[in-house]
């Protein structure tokens, strides 16, 4: 077979990798020129791989230094940024923009804030914990503000959000910190709050759908964004 690589037949959006709050909290216990170094040759197109996409988490990961989501007190006018952020995240993804300016980000949630949640749709009985369980459709507003809000925050920062996903791994129940979320439930979620806030707020943000691993349970995945 012979490859033709002037036809084109999809477009990449990028190769990079994840930021996490363990990662920025080792990377700036480093020296500065060592850690200086270190990003350049990580995600400088001129001076190094030239890594174009990053994605870090929206609240925990199974990463971070702890467990929390930005929402902790009940109701979405508590959401603030919190120390994994402002202490070690930003100011590494400030220090990579700096060295690539066109650098993509993406933002993944692992888990929803805990009061959203319930044990399954069909009983809808709050379930208090990081672990599994699944969003409360009585929430689905509240939570895309809470995409919305967290996008604003990182843009009030200089921090651009190229994408994000409605949830890490939908189908890991047993991540330090996860949510089931199916795909009906995505698309429900998407279509009638997460894309409207969106929208309504004036973002641009792309939503990819299914942020999972390849043939997850011999699924077969699309992978779909909103604009």
């Amino acid at each position: 077979i012979t490859l033709d690589p002037t036809i084109r037949y999809q477009e990449m959006d990028g190769f990079g990798a994840a930021i996490t709050g363990s990662t920025c909290y080792n990377l700036l216990l480093m020296q500065p020129e060592d850690r200086h170094k270190f990003l350049t040759e990580t995600f400088s197109d001129k001076d190094g791989f030239g890594f174009s996409y990053i994605r870090i988490s929206i609240g925990c990961s199974d990463f971070s230094l702890s467990e929390y989501t930005c929402c902790d007190e009940k109701g979405i006018e508590n959401f603030a940024l919190q120390s994994e952020e402002k202490e070690y995240i930003i100011p590494i993804l400030k220090a990579i923009l700096a060295i690539n300016p066109s650098i993509k980000i993406m933002g993944s949630p692992w888990t929803c804030p805990k009061w959203m949640k319930v044990r399954s749709l069909s009983n809808r009985i709050p379930f208090d914990s990081w672990t599994d369980g699944q969003l409360n459709p009585d929430y689905y507003q509240d939570y895309a503000t809470y995409f919305v809000k967290w996008i604003k925050a990182f843009e009030e920062q200089g921090i651009p959000i190229y994408s994000i996903t409605p949830q890490n791994e939908p189908l890991n129940r047993a991540n330090s910190a996860s949510l089931y979320m199916g795909w009906s439930e995505q698309r429900d979620f998407v279509k009638s709050a997460l894309g409207p806030k969106l929208r309504e707020a004036g973002l641009s943000t792309k939503i990819y759908a299914f942020d999972h691993n390849y043939n997850y349970d011999n699924l077969i995945l699309s992978h779909l964004w909103w604009k």
